[in-house]
Parts: C-alpha cells; sequence; structure tokens
C-alpha cells in the first residue's frame, strides 16, 4: 500500500527538507521551501534485507542489438537555418542533416515578450509541410489567439509567398495543426501514445500539472514530474518534444537548474527588448555544439535570420573613427567581424573608472594594465569605458588586441587606419599570442573587403603595433 508524506521543496533549487525553514540551506534564499506531499510506493526490497524486486528482462539489450540502431538518425530541419545551426547537425554517409534529433526533448527558455513563441510558431508554420501531425499544447494562450499569430506571420511574408502558395500552407496548418487546451500531463502522454503526432510543443511547461502530486502548477514537484514523463513518453515513440521555460528573477531557465539535467538541449533566446537583435543559444545540447548562435532579427515577420551577421555588429559610419577598432570573433564555427569601441577621458574621480559593456570587466582592467606596463601610456589617471557595437558579448581573448588599439586611439584622440581588422590575444608581458582558427578568421575579413588584418605574424607585442600605428 502507497505511503504518504510530506516534504518541504526550495522552488529555488530544489533542496528537500522534512520540516520548513525560513531559509535554504542549499542556496540560501528566503521564502522559497513550499510542502509537496509525496507517495512512497511499496514494493521491492533493497539488498540488505529480504525479497528483492526481479529485473526486467526486456530492460536490458546486448550491444549487439544496438549497433544497427547506433548509425547517424536523419535530423528534422525546422526549416529556420539558424535554428537549425543552434539544433546541431549530423554528418551520415554522403549526407549532412541539420535540425531536430527524433525523440529529443528541448527546452527553450528567455525573459517574456522576447520572442520564445513567436519562434516557435514560425517553425510549426515551415514545419507543417513535412509534418503530418504537429500538437500545440497551449497552455497560457487560447487556440484563437496562437491562430492570430500565425495569420500575423503569414499576411506579412509579402512577395515571399504567392497568394496560392498562402493558401496551400493554410489548409495544411488547418489539417495538420492541432492544439491541446488540456494542462493535465497525463492526458497529453495519452494524445501522444494514441496520435502519435511528429513534433509537440509545450508553452509552457510551467502549465503543465498531474493529478498525482499535490503542488500548485509550476511548483518543483510539478515541473520535474511533467518533464521526466514528457522525456520517457518522447524516447519511447522517438517523437521531438519542445518545452517553452520561463525565467526566475535571477534569470535562470525555467526555475530550477533540475530541469536541465533532465531534458537533452536547453537553449536560450536572449537581447534587449527594445533592440531588433535575438540571438540563440546552447547551454546544453546532448546532439550538437554549445558553443554555436543563431542570429535573428525582429521585423513585422517576426524573427528573420540574419544572412550576413558582421553587418550588424559593424558600425554604419563610412569612415574610421577615434576609439573604434574591429576584431573577428568566433561564434561556433562561424566568424563574426565586430566593432569594439572605447571611449578614455580623464578621471574627476579618487578612484578612475574602468567599464565594459559586452566583455568581462576583468579582462579590461588587465588589459588596461598591460598598456600603461609596456606601451607607456598613463592610464591610471583615466577612465575607460568600452562597449561591444550592437549588443554582442564577447568571452574569447581574440578582441584584446582590438581592444587595446581602441583605448589607444581613444587616448590619443587619432582615428586608426581605415579598413583594418585586428586578431590576437594579449598576454601580461605586453606580447600577441596566436588564436584559434586564425586562418578562418583572415579569411572571412578579407572576404568583407578588409585590406590589413593585423596578427601575431605583423605585430609581435602591443608596444610595436601602438609605435607602427602613431599611438605610443
Amino acid at each position: 500500500m502507497a505511503k504518504s508524506s510530506t516534504l518541504f521543496v526550495c522552488q529555488q533549487c530544489g533542496e528537500q527538507t522534512p520540516k520548513w525553514m525560513g531559509q535554504c540551506p542549499n542556496c540560501g534564499q528566503w521564502n522559497t521551501l513550499v510542502e509537496t506531499v509525496v507517495e512512497k510506493k511499496s514494493g521491492g526490497k533493497n539488498s540488505l534485507g529480504g525479497e528483492q524486486k526481479p529485473v526486467d528482462t526486456k530492460a536490458v539489450v546486448a550491444f549487439g542489438d544496438t549497433e544497427h540502431k547506433a548509425q547517424p538518425q536523419e535530423r528534422i530541419s525546422t526549416g529556420i537555418g539558424e535554428f537549425d545551426r543552434v539544433l546541431g547537425e549530423t554528418f551520415a554517409v554522403g549526407k549532412r542533416s541539420g535540425g531536430i534529433v527524433p525523440g529529443a526533448v528541448i527546452l527553450i527558455g528567455g525573459e517574456p515578450g522576447i520572442g520564445k513563441s513567436t519562434l516557435l510558431t514560425q517553425m510549426v508554420i515551415e514545419m507543417v509541410e513535412s509534418s503530418s501531425k504537429i500538437l500545440y499544447v497551449a497552455g497560457e494562450e487560447s487556440p484563437s489567439q496562437i491562430t492570430l499569430r500565425i495569420n500575423r506571420i503569414l499576411g506579412f511574408r509579402g512577395d515571399k509567398n504567392t497568394d496560392k502558395n498562402l493558401q496551400e500552407k493554410t489548409k495544411k496548418l488547418s489539417t495538420r495543426l492541432k492544439f491541446l487546451t488540456s494542462t493535465d500531463v497525463d492526458q497529453l502522454i495519452t494524445y501522444i501514445e494514441q496520435e502519435k503526432p511528429s513534433i509537440v510543443i509545450v508553452d509552457s511547461i510551467q502549465s503543465l500539472t498531474t493529478e498525482d502530486l499535490s503542488g500548485a502548477a509550476g511548483s518543483v514537484g510539478q515541473l520535474r514530474e511533467g518533464t521526466d514523463r514528457l522525456t520517457a513518453v518522447a524516447k519511447r515513440f522517438h517523437v521531438p518534444i519542445f518545452l517553452v521555460g520561463h525565467v526566475t528573477k535571477e534569470g535562470e531557465i525555467a526555475g530550477p537548474k533540475i530541469l536541465e539535467h533532465i531534458v537533452d538541449a536547453v537553449l536560450e533566446l536572449s537581447g534587449e527588448r527594445t533592440g531588433q537583435l535575438r540571438l540563440l543559444r546552447a547551454i546544453k545540447n546532448r546532439f550538437g555544439a554549445t558553443d554555436e548562435v543563431g542570429i535573428f532579427q525582429v521585423n513585422d515577420v517576426g524573427l528573420s535570420e540574419v544572412i550576413n551577421p558582421s553587418q550588424i555588429f559593424l558600425s554604419e559610419q563610412g569612415q574610421a573613427s577615434v576609439g573604434s577598432a574591429i576584431a573577428c570573433v568566433m561564434e561556433g564555427t562561424r566568424p563574426l567581424l565586430i566593432e569594439v569601441q572605447a571611449l578614455v577621458v580623464e578621471s574627476q574621480l579618487a578612484m578612475p573608472r574602468r567599464v565594459g559593456r559586452g566583455i568581462q570587466l576583468s579582462r579590461l582592467q588587465v588589459l588596461a594594465a598591460v598598456l600603461q606596463k609596456h606601451a607607456r601610456l598613463p592610464l591610471g589617471t583615466a577612465d575607460i569605458f568600452v562597449n561591444i557595437a550592437g549588443g554582442f558579448s564577447v568571452q574569447e581573448p581574440a578582441v584584446d588586441l582590438a581592444l587595446c588599439v581602441a583605448i589607444a586611439s581613444s587616448f590619443k584622440n587619432k582615428a586608426l587606419p581605415e579598413k583594418s581588422v585586428y586578431i590576437g590575444e594579449v598576454g601580461l608581458l605586453g606580447e600577441v599570442r596566436q588564436v584559434s582558427y586564425a586562418d578562418r578568421r583572415v579569411k572571412e575579413a578579407t572576404r568583407l573587403g578588409y585590406e590589413a588584418v593585423i596578427t601575431k605574424q605583423t605585430a609581435p607585442t602591443v608596444a610595436s603595433l601602438l609605435k607602427k600605428l602613431g599611438l605610443s
């Protein structure tokens, strides 16, 4: 007979305690413990005493039986190239495919209003051509509201689709796209088992509940149990499932971190809500790389792919400006040209400021010290402000050289040569170090019309480069 017990579960980290506490002992957050009733199932015993539970022979699979199943599976394309890039690619014999792995459970999160539902709606419109059944679980919107969004996206496509093509796509949507308004996860699983849809979209995972647990929708228990059950049915029937997850006030996707261990991929859609740029990154991906990025631009259609991302991050000015330098960074396998802007002014404070947007502050402080020590630039009494144009964030050190020359340019009030790109890591001794994928970066800069590419070969040290540019 099943017995029930009461536990208090932290809504932030998933920590369980037998009694209520004001502060979570694991994450330190206050007032996050919520009472949850847990059913204990009676049955098999462990090896320390009595009868043991028999092993299901069907659960044991021989290695030889899996060899023919281990061949690379053809992925399902979303119809959106940038989306497929982030999800990953499979290289089968003589064929290359990118997109969704059958049976994968993908969690996509982001700030409210960033475009999660819009992106998935566009994916539905593209995939309706090749998918016989698409299930959209409307947990937060009514089917009529989702239909309005679909019609808005289709209506703004203009010259890309003729009236005949629009009619055909609308007809396919009316027959192949189904909405499920129930938020009971068990009813959803029953539908998947009976109808076996090609793809399932759950918007959002916080809205799903199961009657087996007493917690409210969005609680840790409901989130974990619902995701566990959906993952099991996805693997059993090879049905890919997309889960839309909200973020907490700290910015964590879908509340507790425990969901990230259950699903196959965690994607994050980010960007400034007032801006037009959206970046899709993979935080976790069992079937692809986590360093790829998909770049989208907000317009009347919704989110459109950016064909040439470098143009987004480069200045629209036609001539060189003081404090501006061009760098080439890698996002996965894609080289991107970005503009590094620096502003150096005399400080009015006892402790000069170092402010960086899109770059690590500690990196800025180190490079300022290197310039002061090895290039003899008196930056100790100056405020330094650095910005990566376009709202882009840079983590790799290949931007160091561009950052140094931009700071020197602003300090000396002298513009850098036009059509120049600076690629290199700067060490504590002032030396310029080689970076990965150097050939690919140089090729991309040359393709975009840049005549001079400054690397370790042409500038062994920062001091020699600044002297050559007249900035020492």
